[in-house]
């Protein structure tokens, strides 16, 4: 829609509100609102003006005076607001002084990826397609102070309440009602994103207990797939605590059983034509092939993006059927990059990475796969061989040749900081992002939780 389209919607649809969204830099989104009467053509060309300095990651606080310009292109009647008619649009995060974009806001990082691939010649869109998992539990309560610590989950359907309907451990994976209680929440989740135009192409119960789901939603060029993300986050977050429950997406909530991760399919395209579709293995194209040794290339850098949380390495350890083998195969899930099967038809050949996690900021996330795909295909990469064994039945001698993931936020921020030159082309990353992600993450994540005792150090240690 244009400015003026935006506000004449509204006004056919009663709406009272006006909802500017924009994402910080670490993937979550902020907002704020405004009544129909503070909002006109004119908001479109100057903006709004709000403390960059209390968003994370963003200004200091002697220059924190920042714009942000509602993108009429994004609008949707806000499906959680249901008790005042509200419109939601996304911003774009301006500069006040300068009027330039941000280069701190993740969704111009993804329109400028997205840019970056269509001035190389190599492609006109990237299309990206995720599969986000996530838990709804009954109730999640949690605590942390210098004298105390705790978590506590709750979930009748993982059996922690003996309710007789209750999902065996790594035993839910497409469960029917009403071992699955949490169908009817999923339902409601679906509809809600239909409502806004996102279109879903299954739901189901994952394979851990305790209300372990997944929703997958129709693959869309790289920003709109990575709006979407946001807007199913938001959804099911919301639509989970209408019904009395608590969702979260961390990848290891739970001890014992699997973890939640975001395969992401994607592929690239050129004038409507796939271009990772070809005769060799598995139906690949040298350029597919190509993109898949850069995506290997850089893995350790790219888990500082795609699995950004010091939890996202509770799910990737090795041994226990997490997509840690920095490989390739056809079929094969135990490998970090799998060449789905399921058709012949050129127009489904797509590469699906096992290895990120919801936690990821989609725009950065996917922005970076894109970059290090396309480092592989310039520089001509090669992947070398596919792996097509069981990998857990590898020998120590077989294993010793295949490449890890980083078993560590720090190992990963470490391997960002020593390659991050091809995140750089195009102006797409900048170095200031960069630096402000590691710095971030070292001081607020990995050294908070560095410096806190576990429960489990005390059943180990406490009478040593």
């Amino acid at each position: 829609m244009t400015p003026a389209e935006v506000l004449s919607y509204g006004r056919e649809h009663s709406v009272e509100m006006f909802d500017i969204k924009f994402v910080d830099l670490f993937g979550s989104w902020q907002h704020f609102t405004l009544p129909t009467n503070q909002i006109s053509e004119q908001t479109f060309e100057d903006g709004l003006g709000f403390d960059g300095s209390s968003v994370r990651g963003w200004q200091a606080v002697h220059a924190s005076d920042m714009l942000v310009i509602p993108d009429p292109t994004t609008v949707v009647l806000d499906p959680i607001m249901n008790s005042v008619p509200t419109l939601s649009m996304l911003g774009h995060i301006f500069d006040p002084i300068t009027r330039e974009s941000y280069s701190r806001d993740p969704r111009y990082v993804a329109q400028k990826a997205a840019t970056y691939l269509e001035s190389t010649g190599v492609g006109d869109v990237a299309y990206f397609g995720p599969e986000p998992e996530f838990f709804i539990f009954d109730d999640l309560r949690f605590e942390s102070t210098p004298g105390g610590a705790f978590y506590r989950i709750d979930s009748a359907e993982g059996g922690w309440s003996q309710t007789a309907y209750r999902t065996r451990n790594k035993g839910g994976y497409f469960s029917v009602g009403p071992t699955d209680s949490i169908y009817p929440v999923r339902l409601d989740i679906v509809q809600e994103l239909q409502r806004i135009g996102i279109t879903v192409e299954r739901d189901h119960h994952e394979v851990a207990a305790a209300g372990q789901c997944e929703i997958d939603f129709r693959y869309r060029p790289l920003v709109e797939s990575a709006d979407a993300m946001m807007w199913l986050k938001y959804i099911v977050r919301n639509v989970a605590a209408r019904h009395g429950r608590v969702a979260t997406f961390m990848p290891k909530p739970i001890f014992a059983d699997h973890g939640s991760g975001m395969h992401t399919h994607q592929s690239i395209w050129k004038k409507e034509k796939p271009l990772f579709a070809g005769d060799g293995y598995a139906g690949m194209s040298d350029l597919g092939m190509h993109y898949i040794a850069g995506i290997l290339r850089h893995a350790p850098a790219l888990c500082a993006f795609t699995n950004p949380a010091t939890n996202s390495y509770k799910r990737l350890v090795p041994g226990f059927e997490a997509p840690v083998s920095l490989a390739y195969s056809s079929r094969n899930r135990s490998a970090s990059i799998r060449i789905p099967m399921y058709s012949s038809s050129p127009k489904s050949k797509r590469i699906e990475v096992r290895f990120p996690d919801a936690v990821a900021n989609p725009y950065l996330a996917f922005s970076a796969m894109l970059m290090a795909g396309l480092d592989g295909i310039m520089n001509r990469m090669d992947p070398g061989d596919p792996l097509d064994k069981d990998i857990y039945g590898l020998t120590p001698e077989e294993l010793s040749d295949v490449s890890m993931c980083p078993g560590s936020l720090e190992e990963a921020l470490d391997a960002l900081e020593q390659d991050h030159t091809f995140l750089l082309k195009g102006d797409v990353f900048s170095v200031d992002l960069v630096e402000t992600w590691i710095s971030f993450k070292r001081e607020h994540e990995v050294d908070l939780l560095r410096q806190r005792p576990h429960p489990v150090e005390f059943e180990l240690y406490h009478d040593a």
